[in-house]
């Protein structure tokens, strides 16, 4: 067997992109797009993120598949640096890109890869969007908005929101509406309805399930309010998302 040569391998494959006119991404365009992830910048990752495959992004592996899964596993380990950086709590940015790795090995086409990239960029450009956003709120209005997601499953009143921040209520629901622009209840159910379509999507949990342990009034109400907020029924929602190889 002949002795790998890393200079001359190296030389080769640079000789080859030169001859082909296909440079790599350049290092400044690669920080114009993990800092559009960062800033939760939406509109601008729209215009720059580059498909997983474009040429640009290297060779990698002469199988399609594979050479994908690694540009977005490099593509989600980066990226979950730099939103550290960006004010991400470090165990939720590392279990979350522990989460999205196990997805790359589950997908077994392209297309699926494709997919599952414009969905795991665009989840950290929305998140960072929000924490960005926290960072700029009172901490009466952080302090509510923690204890509603940790309560998501249970019944949440707005007496038991002004007891835990110290507040009284009519002074909370105020100052929560002009820094979230909502009303408390309409915030506590998008993100009941959020909570409900990762469920929908990464487990086999009935729809009755799901409604109950989100702590809705009844199922009918659940299928009304989840409609409302995405134009479609639960089961419409999982025969159009569910993973099925995702466990």
């Amino acid at each position: 067997m002949s002795e790998f040569k890393p200079d001359s391998q190296l030389s080769r494959n640079l000789f080859l992109r030169r001859e082909s006119k296909i440079p790599h991404l350049s290092y400044d365009k690669e920080l114009r797009f993990y800092d559009a992830v960062t800033n939760g910048d939406i509109e601008k990752l729209k215009q720059i993120m580059v498909p997983l495959d474009s040429s640009q992004l290297g060779h990698l592996s002469n199988h399609p598949l594979r050479n994908q899964q690694y540009h977005l596993i490099i593509t989600i380990a980066l990226i979950t640096r730099f939103c550290i950086e960006g004010g991400m709590d470090e165990e939720t940015a590392y279990t979350l890109s522990d989460v999205n790795i196990q997805k790359v090995d589950y997908c077994t086409s392209v297309k699926e890869l494709n997919t599952l990239h414009h969905e795991i960029v665009f989840d950290y450009a929305h998140r960072m969007k929000k924490i960005n956003s926290e960072n700029n709120l009172s901490p009466t209005v952080v302090q509510c908005i923690d204890y509603i997601y940790g309560h998501l499953h249970e019944t949440i009143s707005i007496e038991e929101l002004a007891k835990h921040t110290h507040r009284n209520a009519t002074y909370l629901c105020g100052i929560f509406k002009k820094e979230m622009h909502l009303t408390i209840g309409h915030f506590i159910r998008e993100k009941r309805i959020e909570a409900a379509e990762n469920m929908l999507r990464y487990s086999d949990y009935s729809s009755v399930d799901i409604s109950n342990y989100l702590a809705f009034n009844s199922h009918s109400h659940f299928i009304s309010v989840f409609k409302k907020q995405t134009g479609l029924t639960p089961r419409e929602y999982r025969n159009r998302y569910f993973r099925k190889n995702w466990k």
